[in-house]
């Protein structure tokens, strides 16, 4: 496992933007495939984007295409989330997680991935 520590989630208005950070510790971060997910109160956790272990491939969730990117910096063990033009169903906390599997669209649910960061609350308001 890794350790996965988020940062960057805030309040702010619909249209706005906002840059998720996920800090994580180890030497293995380069060979796990990161994704990002979120939860609203009283909803199960639902998969945002994922990105493979070199960064050149990437999966989004219908909602979130052409608004979201998610990115990786190997080098500083840490993957991004930038999310623009933000709506009031993108509320919820968002996690940041990692897995050991070859990224495809068939781990794209939390059962599949082993390590997880604490979240950080994203709030927007209309």
């Amino acid at each position: 496992q890794v350790q996965l520590v988020e940062s960057g989630g805030g309040s702010v208005q619909a249209g706005d933007s906002l840059r998720l950070s996920c800090a994580a510790s180890g030497r293995t971060f380069s060979s796990r495939s990161m994704a990002w997910f979120r939860q609203a109160p009283g909803k199960e956790r639902e998969f945002v984007a994922a990105i493979n272990r070199s960064g050149s491939n990437t999966y989004y969730t219908d909602s979130v295409k052409g608004r979201f990117t998610i990115s990786r910096d190997n080098a500083k063990n840490t993957v991004y989330l930038q999310m623009n033009s933000l709506k009031p169903d993108d509320t919820a906390v968002y996690y940041c997680a990692a897995t050991v599997f070859l990224l495809s669209t068939g781990i794209l649910e939390p059962r599949r991935f082993d390590s997880w960061g604490q979240g950080t609350q994203v709030t927007v308001s209309s």
